[in-house]
């Protein structure tokens, strides 16, 4: 209820502000802008069309711009940047974590961002150029150099003033990493510990061991199941030689979740989860062609074994009307297979050692299906059409098909895996594709062979 109540408002402030911006009222938007937090603010910006959102942008405090810019899609944020001064953008990421600076710059041609870079000072361009020295997608890629270590031959006393001397902590930190003179992790202290136990105790015997590091070029789905599993709030990253370089926190990793459920939710209609929903015509309809031609070929596939048995079709009118029913049931059932499987590859639960049981239990499921409707939709179509033969042929075809089916929803998102293809992104037109031809072929062909 909470949450409904949120997105009324959201609504209601979006089209109030919309409302003031058609009227001239630039003064009224302005102090409402100064009234938002910065992620309501590029929930704004993400659901106003491109017209209204550069006026919003230049409405908005520039002091706010860091902020906002690390919550926008990409393709918002890239439109905003690619309009702002190298030195105005160099100053509007001051004092944002590393891994959000470096998220601003990726996608920025290279000349204009190494033109930002250039304007920082050098301890924050050596912290940017090492971030983005890493993929995109890998614990490098995502975390924060901000980290406060410690020697675990000192006391906990001294610690504590260390802190008071330094006055504040970066956001999320829930403990401390310790680390020896080469700067290699060797445990971490929790402030929990660290604020229960007496000042005289020496570090080295409350300090846990450094046995949950995070390694650099962990891919970044991996990171968010391990912060799932343990319950973490951050999490150390280290080189591969066990050097501390920076640590996640929990705010990135939910950024991580979130994304990787939009881009499978896009995948499947073979969209970019980073679409600007407001983006010029033309760049979508050239996006999104892309994945219609792919679509047509599939469809064509189809056609071509249904065109193999025209004279079929021709003389029995009954078997144009029902032809349809099988590949449907097929493409239904498979689909329920690979979205199962898309999440167990996604989740890690599926690997070599189990995608064999996997396949049996589904092909099972595909079979028992298969039997059921088989079964109902063959005796459906004998008391429709008074026709026991094409009632058996049905049969016989729908229950290769949901067989097929299930064996294929298994095979296939595994099989695009390993070719490094994303499963949500083919996988579902690559069953339909398999469906429609197997229950076509089954249909038709046992039409043909057995009454034609």
């Amino acid at each position: 209820m909470a949450e409904q109540i949120e997105f009324d408002q959201a609504h209601q402030t979006l089209h109030e502000i919309t409302q003031a911006l058609e009227n001239g009222r630039f003064v009224h938007v302005r102090r409402q802008l100064q009234d938002m937090e910065p992620e309501d603010i590029a929930i704004l910006l993400e659901a106003s069309p491109r017209k209204s959102r550069e006026v919003l942008w230049q409405l908005t405090d520039p002091e706010d711009y860091g902020e906002i810019l690390d919550e926008l899609a990409e393709d918002v944020k890239d439109a905003l940047v690619s309009k702002m001064a190298p030195e105005k953008l160099a100053e509007v990421t001051e004092g944002m974590d590393t891994d959000d600076v470096a998220y601003v710059l990726r996608s920025l041609p290279d000349d204009l961002s190494r033109e930002v870079l250039s304007q920082m000072d050098s301890a924050d361009r050596l912290r940017v150029e090492m971030a983005l020295s890493y993929p995109e997608d890998t614990a490098g890629g995502i975390m924060n150099t901000d980290v406060i270590t410690i020697r675990s031959d000192v006391d906990v006393d001294v610690v504590l003033r260390y802190l008071r001397m330094k006055g504040e902590l970066p956001e999320l930190t829930d403990a401390l990493y310790v680390v020896d003179s080469s700067n290699q992790l060797i445990g971490h202290l929790s402030l929990s510990v660290l604020l229960t136990t007496q000042p005289d105790v020496p570090v080295a015997e409350v300090m846990e061991d450094a046995d949950e590091a995070i390694r650099v070029d962990t891919k970044d789905s991996d990171v968010a199941s391990l912060f799932e599993r343990r319950n973490w709030i951050s999490a150390p990253v280290v080189d591969e030689n066990q050097v501390l370089v920076g640590r996640i926190t929990i705010d990135d990793v939910v950024d991580i979740i979130r994304e990787d459920a939009e881009h499978s939710m896009m995948s499947m209609a073979g969209m970019d989860d980073d679409e600007d929903t407001f983006a010029p015509v033309f760049k979508s309809a050239r996006k999104r062609s892309i994945w219609l031609g792919a679509n047509v070929l599939a469809a064509l596939a189809a056609a071509s074994v249904s065109n193999m048995f025209e004279s079929t079709l021709e003389q029995m009118a009954s078997i144009a009307v029902l032809m349809t029913i099988v590949p449907s049931m097929g493409g239904v059932a498979g689909n329920q297979t690979v979205a199962l499987v898309i999440r167990g590859l996604a989740l890690g639960h599926i690997g070599n050692s189990n995608k064999k049981e996997l396949l049996y239990k589904e092909a099972a499921i595909g079979l028992l299906n298969g039997i059921l409707w088989a079964l109902l939709i063959g005796a459906i179509v004998m008391l429709w059409k008074g026709n026991l033969m094409l009632g058996a042929i049905i049969s016989a075809a729908m229950l290769t098909n949901l067989f097929v089916a299930g064996i294929a929803g298994v095979t296939i998102p595994i099989i695009l895996k390993k070719m490094n293809i994303d499963p949500a992104l083919a996988g579902g037109m690559a069953l339909t594709t398999v469906t429609d031809v197997v229950g076509l072929s089954a249909f038709l062909g046992l039409a043909t062979f057995l009454i034609h």
